[in-house]
């Protein structure tokens, strides 16, 4: 594992202990990386929202990306004291909604946020587990948009820098814990 990225608090974890390697997950060829010993361990669970979290004081909402980031994104929300808002795939929110239809590393998918999720001008935060090729980000940054909000970060834990993702939302400013 390479190391954090350049803006992001550094956290004394053993990374190569709390994110594990899962080979042909979800199909061959695709190296999985499992967070959920990190997920279990509360003081590495506390360090990562802390960081996650840090210097983004002020916004309004916390956007969790379905489903790793709705984990990270409410406890983020609630220690900046901003509302969380679930971005889900296609045809899970009831109610009028914004699509927005993205590639990502082994195929395809949309995501839909309630219309009424965001009020114009309001400061969103985007959280999610991984960023990877961008396309769940920058989709989910287009959905910020569409309502009018903006977007003043993306924060993950993991980046893939050999998907190269980041060039993929030039516009916004990203915080990776671990870059790999």
């Amino acid at each position: 594992m390479i190391g954090p990225d350049i803006d992001a608090p550094r956290l004394d974890l053993d990374w190569d202990r709390l994110v594990r390697d899962v080979p042909d997950f979800p199909k061959p060829g695709v190296m999985f990386k499992d967070i959920t010993p990190l997920l279990s361990d509360g003081p590495a669970l506390a360090a990562v929202v802390t960081a996650l979290s840090s210097g983004y004081e002020g916004v309004h909402k916390v956007a969790g990306i379905e489903a790793r980031g709705f984990i990270l994104a409410a406890p983020v929300a609630i220690r900046l004291g901003a509302g969380f808002v679930p971005v889900r795939k296609q045809g899970k929110l009831p109610g009028p909604t914004y699509a927005q239809s993205y590639d990502l590393e082994y195929g395809s998918a949309t995501i839909e946020v309630h219309q009424d999720a965001f009020a114009p001008g309001e400061r969103v935060l985007i959280v999610d587990d991984v960023l990877a090729t961008g396309g769940t980000g920058a989709a989910t940054a287009e959905l910020v948009r569409k309502a009018g909000a903006e977007v003043v970060g993306i924060a993950v834990i993991l980046e893939l820098s050999f998907l190269h993702g980041r060039p993929r939302l030039p516009d916004v400013p990203i915080r990776s814990l671990l870059v790999v």
